[in-house]
């Protein structure tokens, strides 16, 4: 049975590659590094309940189980290339078997085809629902985006819009779906399901940004490590955080701040640059579609600190996602 699983997720997330001597099928991958180029490697583990909601779709953990190391690859950026999957499959008929992995593999192939992300071998085994993806990733020496760069005075800057993720994460908890007919539901909740990994944006910012991470654990906790390896502290606007209309639609301003500054799972990428850079960087990744605002700055000492709209420092209540916190 467990060679058939294998098999139907082959086929299902074919992709052609040069640089892919041996795929799926043996005891291991060959596969050749092109030359003059670093390798990127990130992974991440994905358990039913903590990382993605009891009853979500197959499909949409196929994509978020991708997404979430994709958005590794972006924040170093890095352009992705080939990927290793481990599944952890509670026990169940096979028929319902067959349908996860279909489900599962179609999400995944959906996702990576675009980036032309090749699957070149992995495991399974039986066991509560979770989901390891590795992925590996090409960027010329010197040009990779690391978190350690950032100087005083340097702008922070923020893809996208914050939020949402941790808001389709309260609505699917108090019983939304997609397909409700509530439009701003169904967009939030899309939002935490199948983030954007942002790649493109990544790449743009090579050469320009003096450091960068992906939001993950929510902007305070992943901007803090960011400030940690720095030795820096950050000041951030509240006002000036990116909320998304529909966000901002579902709920009030408050909640949608704290959503943005902890909830996570946004998966937009928080870096940094010099002041002098910011209306350029802003231009291209606006191109780009993703856009980027300018939300605070890096400053001498250390942590995160966020002021209100009448220059008052706030008190958080949280500061983000934290694996092993009681």
């Amino acid at each position: 049975m467990e060679f058939r699983l294998i098999d139907r997720i082959r086929e299902r997330t074919a992709q052609g590659r040069e640089d892919v001597r041996l795929g799926i099928g043996d005891d291991a991958a060959l596969v050749a590094p092109p030359a003059g180029q670093d390798l990127a490697i990130a992974i991440d583990t994905l358990v039913e309940g903590v990382h993605f909601p009891l009853g979500t779709a197959p499909a949409d953990i196929g994509w978020k189980a991708l997404a979430v190391n994709l958005s590794d690859l972006a924040a170093m950026g890095a352009s992705p290339a080939w990927a290793l999957l481990a599944l952890t499959l509670p026990r169940q008929e096979n028929d319902a078997l067959r349908s996860f992995i279909d489900g599962f593999a179609e999400g995944f192939a959906r996702l990576a085809q675009p980036h032309r992300l090749a699957l070149v071998g992995g495991d399974t085994t039986r066991g509560p629902l979770a989901v390891s993806v590795a992925v590996h990733g090409f960027v010329p020496p010197g040009q990779a985006l690391v978190r350690s760069g950032a100087r005083a005075g340097d702008a922070v800057l923020v893809t996208g819009t914050l939020g949402d993720a941790a808001a389709g994460l309260a609505l699917w908890q108090r019983g939304a779906r997609v397909d409700e007919g509530d439009g701003r539901a169904a967009y939030l909740i899309e939002r935490l399901h199948r983030p954007t990994p942002r790649l493109a944006a990544g790449l743009a910012l090579r050469g320009r940004a003096s450091a960068c991470i992906d939001v993950s654990d929510g902007l305070l906790a992943d901007l803090g490590h960011l400030c940690e390896q720095s030795g820096l502290g950050a000041e951030i606007e509240a006002p000036l955080l990116p909320f998304s209309p529909m966000l901002l639609g579902a709920f009030d301003g408050e909640v949608a701040r704290d959503f943005a500054l902890a909830g996570g799972d946004d998966y937009e990428l928080c870096f940094t640059v010099p002041p002098a850079r910011v209306a350029e960087v802003q231009g291209d990744l606006a191109r780009l579609g993703c856009g980027a605002t300018h939300i605070g700055r890096m400053v001498e000492g250390d942590g995160v600190r966020v002021r209100d709209g009448l220059g008052q420092w706030l008190e958080t209540a949280r500061r983000g996602w934290d694996h092993f916190a009681p």
